[in-house]
């Protein structure tokens, strides 16, 4: 079997092991230094941190980070009153740090799902008041990253279950509980998540009886929850195939039942293989929050168009408020990747 090089030499190879490779190289990094150069110039020589717009309009070949020095807070909180936007800062913190905790796997334990519920309570109480002497905040003026987190750790939660049930509903050898399964995951997956918003947005109240209407944001967090869960299935039955059937029917020969046969040696085994497509579902589904926008809610993209749209003073530093929404997202995603990498490797799954 062909020995594939890896490390510096590997690295070596591709980029100088031939003159057409190493002319590439050379002109690859001209034109890397070249936008590099520039884009120092304009982001960093040239650019105006301080918030005053009359010394932005004066530079002709800078950014101007003072709109984000001026508006951070209405791009990361929206519409929140200015004077209670400590709540949400609180609710992110409190539900980013049980996300991370976990992350940790040896936080995995049975007291991490009554964490997870007060932590939920919390965000809810924080957001929309009316306990403990908080003012009510109705939901139409939540928005920015409170928004953006909340929607996709709370969709992620309730998704992976529904998830988890349909990959197995799929594979199961009812066949009613496997066409019903199947057809769900393909009718969601068939169709983009921007038209399973505006359904649970416009449409779904229709078919609720009359008086009684859920929130609209209630309604967008059942549709993403909906919508993740098909996609989260296929990958979740992808890792059940995976794992060699010689192993449920050892378990069962040695009298184990069908359910603790999922439940403690096919699951666990499935789950780890798969790690790097939940991963990507998880970014995914972070980045797709920004569709909210569309149906009346302002996560952190359209709490920027809320930050400037109405500000004439601002409005034409859009570029440097998107590219701070930009390097917000980045951040998340980026963390998420590494987490993953991190999980790979402690399970024992990577082969990097």
């Amino acid at each position: 079997m062909r020995r594939v090089a890896q490390g510096p030499i590997a690295w070596r190879s591709e980029l100088w092991g031939s003159p057409l490779r190493a002319l590439a190289t050379v002109l690859l990094l001209g034109l890397l230094a070249w936008a590099g150069f520039h884009a120092f110039e304009w982001g960093v020589v040239h650019a105006v941190f301080r918030p005053d717009a009359d010394a932005c309009r004066a530079v002709q070949h800078g950014a101007c980070w003072g709109v984000v020095a001026e508006k951070w807070r209405p791009m990361l909180f929206g519409r929140f009153p200015y004077e209670e936007q400590w709540r949400p800062a609180i609710a992110v913190l409190v539900l980013s740090a049980v996300t991370v905790l976990s992350a940790w796997p040896r936080s995995w334990r049975w007291w991490l799902a009554p964490l997870w519920l007060v932590a939920l309570l919390l965000f809810v109480g924080l957001m929309h008041g009316g306990v403990a002497g908080l003012s009510v905040v109705p939901t139409s003026r939540w928005g920015g990253l409170p928004l953006t987190v909340g929607l996709a750790v709370v969709g992620l939660a309730l998704a992976f279950p529904l998830a988890l049930l349909l990959a197995m509903g799929r594979r199961s050898e009812w066949p009613v509980v496997r066409t019903l399964s199947a057809s769900y995951i393909e009718l969601v997956r068939g169709v983009p998540l921007i038209s399973v918003l505006f359904m649970a947005s416009f449409l779904l109240p229709l078919l609720w009886p009359a008086g009684w209407q859920p929130d609209v944001l209630v309604r967008v967090l059942m549709g993403l929850t909906l919508f993740v869960a098909a996609y989260l299935a296929e990958i979740i039955r992808g890792g059940l195939q995976a794992v060699p059937r010689g192993q449920t029917e050892v378990a069962m020969a040695l009298g184990f039942g069908r359910w603790p046969v999922q439940r403690d040696i096919v699951l666990p085994q499935a789950l780890r293989l798969v790690v790097p497509a939940l991963t990507n579902s998880v970014v995914g589904t972070l980045k797709d929050t920004s569709l909210v926008t569309v149906v009346g809610l302002f996560e952190l993209t359209g709490a920027l168009g809320l930050a400037l749209g109405g500000d004439p003073v601002w409005r034409p530093f859009y570029l440097e408020g998107y590219l701070f929404v930009a390097a917000v997202y980045w951040l998340l995603c980026f963390g998420l990747s590494r987490y993953s990498v991190w999980l790979e490797r402690r399970l024992g799954t990577s082969s990097a």
